[in-house]
């Protein structure tokens, strides 16, 4: 599998490189944000919700699929489970709902959380369980912070950790950078232009904190 991220709680998930493999784009951005804009081809598009900085599925190219609700999806020979949550901690009364998405691809499970605003609850914990790489946002101001993000991240207790939706040069919006996070979680953070693993390659014993490139 190859994690690339494209900036913000954009990423593509592929289960192998070429155009015979399936891709997943999650949560396209506007030019709005002040990022280049993915314009990317894929098979399958989820939507956390539907703000303009992670709605933006005009911009992919090809026919995708795409998945913007709660429920389970197979495209692609992917499994896709969305689960309910929250843009903020008042279930939704100032920001609205949170999709977060399971994906399962080339035998390993990813969690992509989108903007989510709060601590999970014991049914949201319950779809995430098993899961090996947790794509979790950790800028703050419209999500979870620093603290929130490690406290989901010890709920859920991933193999691998990769932060998103955290202030980078040419950013408009107003988030921490990922510095907080990283000192926060305690880990040494590994640096990558792209994650590319296997099954096989998942840590056994420690987690590990990969922070992607832009």
């Amino acid at each position: 599998m190859i994690i690339t991220w494209l900036g913000h709680s954009c990423f593509k998930i592929q289960d192998k490189p070429g155009s015979d493999g399936a891709t997943v784009i999650t949560d396209p951005f506007d030019q709005s944000t002040g990022l280049k804009v993915p314009r990317c081809e894929a098979n399958i598009v989820t939507v956390s919700h539907d703000h303009h900085d992670h709605n933006n599925i005009a911009s992919i190219k090809g026919s995708p699929v795409v998945i913007s609700g709660a429920g389970e999806y197979e495209v692609s020979n992917v499994f896709i489970e969305g689960a309910e949550a929250y843009h903020d901690e008042k279930q939704g009364a100032e920001r609205g709902k949170n999709i977060m998405y399971r994906i399962d691809i080339d035998d390993m499970s990813v969690a992509h959380l989108g903007d989510l605003g709060h601590i999970l609850d014991a049914k949201q914990l319950e779809q995430f369980e098993g899961t090996d790489i947790l794509l979790i946002p950790v800028g703050g101001n419209f999500t979870i912070g620093a603290k929130k993000a490690v406290e989901v991240v010890s709920q859920i207790e991933p193999r691998i950790v990769i932060p998103m939706h955290y202030k980078v040069p040419g950013l408009k919006i107003d988030l921490d950078g990922v510095e907080k996070f990283i000192k926060e979680l305690g880990l040494k953070p590994t640096y990558e232009d792209k994650l590319k693993i296997s099954k096989k390659d998942l840590p056994q014993e420690d987690m590990e904190l990969v922070v992607l490139k832009i």
